[in-house]
Formats: structure tokens, C-alpha cells, sequence
């Protein structure tokens, strides 16, 4: 013999062969061990039942697609509301364990720690012996197909699962009882014995995403992370769909919450974030899309939208949509969605219509609104600070998106005169962007009844020498109305961190025009961005606009 006289358990002469390393999971790899008679202490014996729709005995085998995966899916679930199947079976001598009940996770949620329960019993004697299959069995129950029988090492599935672990510690009082039997539906061998195969190898023949997908629903009604994991890893390098992205968050919550998958989730998530980016081009796409499709797309701080006001029209708009009963509206706005909404940067005009919205539990609405109001008046440094906390939260309601149009703070004064304040910071990224000849917009802000914005540009000078940075006023609505106003411009300096007055004019307003000067700080764009600029302070632009209406 090649291993003559070697001491296979001292670790200091112990050979393996080659085949059978570590793989580059780096745990132990027991493929040499898998189903072989020597290195197994129990039989696992799998009774296959018939699935109840013809055809159903194809798991992703028969799935040619993440579309056929997710009907099969759905199939199976509507089937199992219609079958009662028992929980737990016991037979004489043996552990039996009816898996299907496991899979109806989305059916009504039933504990899955209570429907995978081991039962030992004693031995029957003869008369409960007679009547035993009409206390199993009845004649609905699904017809066992085949049966396939393991040899199985209890100490690695044991290692593997929780699951396992607890049927062979749960009552094993005879050394005979070796024989522990499972029963499944058809549609779950195949993922079962990827399963059970990967529980000793660390690896997968399969690499298709709907047969991933059965082994990870599998390995999570086995409780068999380390499986979850590698079929989530493996998921994440298959190139990712708008089909598939929804369908990996539509997953049970029992696998969406385990911390193995949330890789796989997070990419998903990411992927819709970044695709419907700008909700307004894929509005009527996105109108179409799930609950869990608009909840990742919304959570995204890189949502390209005018303001957050769109967001919470946008919410409204689809929460009608697809939940046209309040009670059901208001329950899923105030669970989910309503979380997803920004508040603190809506406008003050579109907060008084959060509080009479019908839509909205009054309650909710009140909380959200009045938090809302305490941030805005909250001072810059506040701000930052409460956004960097939420940064590291799950929430992100005081974070600002990148809206196409900035949030400003507004200081209305009706007497003496009617007047109001309003400030508008940049971020000095958000100004280098602008050149050579972008501009960027505030969110409106009002005075008199009619609508007005700022507008920041990179534009030529007057004598188009050289570029630098314009500030304009402009108003919203066109039409008859007019009236004149006096209007100041100032910034805030590095040299004392006051506003200092840069440009004062007056115009007559008719609607759709705007006013302003090209050249506010009356330096080249390259001053005015330079890294001793006397504009930019801790990298932001702090502009202020003051506006009062001449009578």
C-alpha cells in the first residue's frame, strides 16, 4: 500500500490526496465522504412526492428563464393554500419530516422553526399498529413518487445546519434509529441534493440563476448559510435585469433577511436605483413596477428629480394606482412609503398639503410635517450634523438628494411692506459642474402670490472675455399680471462670514422673465473657483437674495 504504516489520525504523518483539499472557501472539503458507506453513521431517506399540477416535478430544470422561475413559484404557492399537508408524519423507527410546508413561507407566514419540529416516537404496539396509516395518511394527501436513500455523516450536515443539528440531537435515544426520513416536493429534488452535495464539497454544479434560486430557497429551509452565501455571491456575478433585480427582493422575508443574502439584495437594489434614476424619463416603466421596485428606487440619494415636492406627487400617484382603497393606501404610505419621502426638504407650500391630504393617517402626517419644520429651522451646522447621523442609519430623511432644483430657506415679511429673504447654498462641486456654460435652478419660493427662482450660471462676461459666475431672479407665471420689484444680492466672505451686498437693482415683473448680472463677483470664473477664493466657505456658497414689492 502506498500508506503503509502511516497513522491516518496523527497529524504529523496524515496524507490526503490531492483531490480531496480545501477548496478556496477555505473549509474542509468532504466530497470523498459523500454518500460512501465508510465515512457515514445514518440513512437519509428521501420520500418525493407528487407536486399536485402536472409537470410540476421539474424544479429549475424546467425553468428556462427568471420569468418561468418566478410563475413556477407563484404556482406552487397558490397550490399549497389550496392542500392541506401535514406538518410532521411519524413513522415507526423513523424521524420524518415533511418539507413542503416549509416552502410556504409567503403563505401565511407560519413559524418555520414549528413547521421543521423533529418527532421521536415509541415503538407502537400491535393495536395502534392497525390504525396507523388512517392517522397518517388520508386520501388527499400527496402520492409519494420515488424514494432515494442516503448515506449520510451526521457530524458534517450537523456542522452545516442548524437544522440538522437539531434533528440528530433531538431524541436520537437508540443507536438503531439511524434512519431519518425527509419528504419534499418533486419540484425541490434537484435543489436538494445541490444542497446536501454543496454541505460537503463547498461547491455547485449548477450555475443558472433560477437554479441558484432553488438552491438558495433551499438552503435557507435548511438553515445552511454558508449556501445561502455562495449562491448569493454567485448571483450577484450574473448580469443583473430589471426582472431579476425585482425578483430578488420579492424573495420570502425569511431569505431577505438573512445577513447572507443582503449582498445579493443591496445589488439589486442599486441596480433599480440607478436605472430609474430619473423617474420623470421612465415614469410610465416605473408607474408599472412593485412595491419593493419603488421602495429601492426612492431610498436612493441619487434621485434625479426637480425637487422633493415631485417625490411626494410621484408617491401619491402610484399609491393610488395600485392600492385604490384608502384603508390600504394609507396603511402602506405610513408603513413604507412614507418613509421613503424626504420631508424636511419639501417646500413649506407642499407641507400644508401633506396636513390635508386625505391620504395620509392625520397623525403620521402631523409627526412628519412638524419634524419637518423643526429641521428647516434648525442652523446649518445642526443640519449637517442630524444628515450624518442619518447617513449611518437606515433612514435617510435629512439627507439631501441631488435635486435638479435647489432647496433654498425663506423669510416671508408681509409689514411694513411684503417682503421675504431667501438663501440658497451651493456646494462648490456643484458650481464647478456648471462650467463652461451650465446653470442651476432653485426650487420656487413666493412673494405676492406669484412664484420666483434663483438661477446660477457659468456664462461670459459682458464683454465675453472670459467666463464667470452669474446670479438671476426670475418668475414662474406667464400671463397679464405685473408688479415691481426691488431686489439685492450678497454672499457670504471668508473674511468675516457676513453677507456682503453685491448687486441691487428693481424690475417689472411680467411673468417668464428674468433679471440679474452676469459677472457678481466682478472676477474671471477662475478666481471665483480658485482654492483661496473669499467665497466658498468649508466648500459651500452661501448666496442670499432679497426681495420686496415697490407699491
Amino acid at each position: 500500500m502506498k500508506y503503509q504504516n502511516l497513522d491516518l489520525f496523527d497529524p504529523r504523518t496524515a496524507v490526503m490526496d490531492p483531490e480531496y483539499s480545501p477548496t478556496h472557501t477555505g473549509e474542509p472539503d468532504f466530497a470523498f465522504a459523500f454518500d460512501d458507506v465508510n465515512f457515514s453513521d445514518r440513512i437519509l431517506r428521501i420520500e418525493i412526492l407528487g407536486d399536485s399540477i402536472a409537470g410540476g416535478s421539474n424544479s429549475s430544470g424546467g425553468c428556462s428563464s427568471l420569468a418561468d422561475w418566478a410563475r413556477n413559484r407563484k404556482r406552487r404557492r397558490e397550490d399549497f393554500r389550496k392542500e392541506n399537508a401535514l406538518d410532521i408524519t411519524a413513522c415507526l423507527e423513523d424521524q420524518i419530516i415533511c418539507c413542503n410546508q416549509i416552502d410556504s413561507e409567503d403563505a401565511d407566514n407560519e413559524n418555520q422553526d414549528e413547521a421543521v419540529v423533529a418527532m421521536i416516537e415509541e415503538p407502537n404496539s400491535g393495536d395502534e399498529g392497525a390504525n396507523s396509516d388512517d392517522s397518517t395518511w388520508n386520501c388527499d394527501s400527496p402520492r409519494v413518487m420515488r424514494v432515494k436513500t442516503l448515506n449520510i455523516s451526521s457530524p458534517i450536515l450537523a456542522a452545516k445546519s442548524p437544522f440538522f443539528y437539531k434533528l440528530f440531537s433531538n431524541g436520537m435515544r437508540e443507536s438503531e434509529q439511524r434512519q431519518v426520513t425527509l419528504r419534499i416536493n418533486a419540484s425541490e429534488e434537484a435543489a436538494l441534493m445541490e444542497l446536501l452535495k454543496f454541505m460537503y464539497r463547498n461547491m455547485l454544479t449548477t450555475n443558472t440563476a433560477p437554479g441558484l434560486l432553488d438552491v438558495l430557497m433551499a438552503a435557507d429551509k435548511f438553515e445552511v448559510a454558508s449556501c445561502m452565501k455562495y449562491c448569493s455571491r454567485l448571483l450577484c456575478n450574473l448580469p443583473m435585469t430589471p426582472e431579476s433585480a425585482l425578483l430578488y427582493l420579492e424573495l420570502p422575508s425569511s431569505v431577505l433577511m438573512a445577513d447572507a443574502v443582503r449582498p445579493l439584495t443591496d445589488a439589486a437594489k442599486q441596480f433599480l436605483a440607478a436605472r430609474y434614476k430619473d423617474i420623470t424619463k421612465f415614469q410610465e416603466e416605473v408607474m408599472k413596477l412593485p412595491l419593493a421596485g419603488i421602495e429601492a428606487i426612492l431610498s436612493s440619494d441619487d434621485l434625479q428629480v426637480a425637487s422633493e415636492d415631485a417625490v411626494y406627487d410621484f408617491v401619491l400617484k402610484w399609491t393610488r394606482a395600485h392600492y385604490p382603497l384608502i384603508e390600504e393606501r394609507r396603511e402602506i404610505l405610513s408603513s413604507r412609503l412614507g418613509r421613503c419621502i424626504r420631508f424636511p426638504f419639501m417646500s413649506c407650500r407642499k407641507l400644508r398639503k401633506v396636513l390635508a391630504c386625505n391620504d395620509f393617517e392625520h397623525e403620521f402626517a402631523s409627526k412628519l410635517v412638524l419634524e419637518a419644520l423643526f429641521f428647516k429651522a434648525e442652523a446649518p451646522h445642526r443640519q449637517r450634523t442630524q444628515a450624518a447621523e442619518e447617513s449611518a442609519s437606515t433612514s435617510r430623511r435629512f439627507v439631501e438628494r441631488a435635486y435638479k432644483y435647489r432647496p433654498v430657506k425663506v423669510v416671508e415679511f408681509e409689514l411694513p411692506r411684503q417682503q421675504c429673504i431667501v438663501y440658497l447654498d451651493l456646494k462648490r462641486d456643484e458650481c464647478a459642474n456648471l462650467f463652461p456654460s451650465g446653470r442651476v435652478y432653485s426650487q420656487a419660493f413666493h412673494l405676492g402670490g406669484q412664484g420666483f427662482f434663483l438661477s446660477a450660471h457659468c456664462n461670459m462676461d459682458q464683454q465675453s472675455s472670459f467666463h464667470c459666475f452669474g446670479l438671476f431672479l426670475g418668475m414662474q407665471e406667464k400671463g397679464s399680471v405685473s408688479f415691481t420689484v426691488d431686489y439685492e444680492f450678497a454672499a457670504r466672505t471668508t473674511l468675516a462670514e457676513e453677507y456682503v451686498s453685491k448687486y441691487k437693482g428693481n424690475y417689472t415683473f411680467t411673468g417668464g422673465k428674468a433679471v440679474g448680472y452676469r459677472n457678481l463677483f466682478a472676477i474671471p470664473w477662475t478666481s471665483f473657483m480658485a482654492e483661496d477664493s473669499l467665497y466658498f466657505i468649508k466648500g459651500v456658497l452661501h448666496l442670499r437674495a432679497e426681495l420686496t414689492i415697490r407699491h
